[in-house]
């Protein structure tokens, strides 16, 4: 018997309460006074920036935007978790968590935009880009932290996804490969309740989702979502354990999407307003600040303080968003990168759309002649 199964059978089942600190005036006296004020000052930050994002939606200056308003403490806390050399794999719902990881927040809307695919360069900042098809980001975590492990690098993968990916095959794909081979990934699953309009009681049978890690091997953990000094320990100790040669773990947050799914979507057709409300009364903002007063570690004029600084960011997002000008990209470069050395199939769809797009311009042509 080696070690790996001895240390898989001293796995046990997660607790179904979460993990909570802020109710608890004492219960974040092992964070330091000035990481939890920064943990508040970016809620504080995330919020608007939520805001903005969706009011530029409004005026046309995005196409879409997946607000995070209400799981802002899951985009901070677990994002601020983590280390320099660490990487991130987010959803196209987590532009909150990339901007947290030092993104131009203008790049980081670049694909909610329209404009092109993605915004940033994923080697400079450690952040692949915005997945849409729900749970590939994960197989991508878990090969590059294979891959890191085989190369002896000392750095833990941060992998978010939302309920709804975790009823896809890539997400079972990544566990178990991320599980045989003990590599370094944490996979985030914030539990927002719905996969667009789908409860997750339509979901999963599983009593949590984070019961879901003991099938494949790994500690499965909840975690209060609304609760940022509780998500920031939560990953911060599975990212310590993932650098440490621990393996993976799947941490689980229970929050709660206050907005719609996106701009499209109409939310009252699959829940009501005291559904909202009651989670609306958990908002995670002003429950870290109810928590940071208590403890005499936040005054008003820290908080004004804060509050002006994500105005200026939002005002500065807003200019930049109504005034930068528009890429305009060659179609072609479509293909570009999906692969270092591109399949036939890809150049036949690429020679396709040449041609496509040169019969285009020579009907355009003959229209004006």
């Amino acid at each position: 018997m080696n070690q790996h199964v001895l240390h898989d059978r001293a796995l046990t089942l997660p607790a179904v309460d979460p993990l909570t600190l802020i109710d608890d005036p004492a219960g974040t006296e092992s964070i330091d006074a000035g990481v939890l004020l920064d943990l508040y000052r970016r809620l504080v930050l995330g919020r608007r920036f939520n805001q903005q994002a969706t009011a530029l939606t409004k005026q046309g200056r995005l196409a879409v935007y997946p607000s995070t308003t209400g799981q802002e403490a899951c985009e901070v806390g677990a994002v601020m978790a983590l280390e320099d050399e660490d990487w991130l794999f987010p959803t196209y719902r987590d532009t909150l968590a990339v901007v947290m990881r030092g993104v131009d927040p203008a790049e980081v809307l670049t694909l909610l935009r329209g404009d092109w695919h993605h915004g940033w360069d994923p080697h400079a900042h450690r952040v692949a880009p915005l997945a849409t098809p729900l749970a590939t980001q994960t197989v991508h975590a878990a090969g590059l932290a294979r891959a890191a492990q085989l190369r002896g690098d000392s750095l833990a993968v941060l992998a978010m996804i939302g309920d709804g990916a975790t009823s896809e095959g890539d997400f079972h794909e990544a566990l178990n490969f991320a599980a045989v081979g003990r590599s370094p990934v944490v996979f985030f699953v914030q539990n927002n309740g719905y996969a667009i309009s789908v409860p997750i009681g339509k979901q999963t049978a599983a009593p949590t989702l984070a019961h879901k890690a003991i099938g494949y091997g790994m500690p499965g953990v909840r975690v209060d979502g609304n609760d940022v000094a509780a998500v920031y320990q939560a990953v911060g100790a599975a990212a310590d354990r993932a650098r440490a040669g621990g393996g993976p773990t799947l941490v689980e947050a229970l929050t709660y999407r206050v907005d719609a799914h996106t701009n499209a979507d109409d939310a009252t057709r699959y829940r009501d307003a005291e559904e909202v409300e009651a989670w609306l009364r958990r908002d995670p903002v002003v429950r870290m600040e109810k928590h940071l007063r208590a403890r005499g570690l936040l005054d008003e004029a820290t908080a004004e303080e804060f509050r002006a600084g994500a105005e200026r960011a939002a005002g500065e997002l807003r200019a930049r968003l109504s005034t930068d000008p528009r890429p305009n990209p060659d179609p072609l470069s479509l293909f570009d990168d999906v692969y270092a050395r591109p399949t036939s199939q890809l150049l036949e769809q690429r020679a396709l759309l040449e041609r496509e797009l040169a019969a285009e311009k020579r009907a355009a042509r003959e229209a004006i002649a």
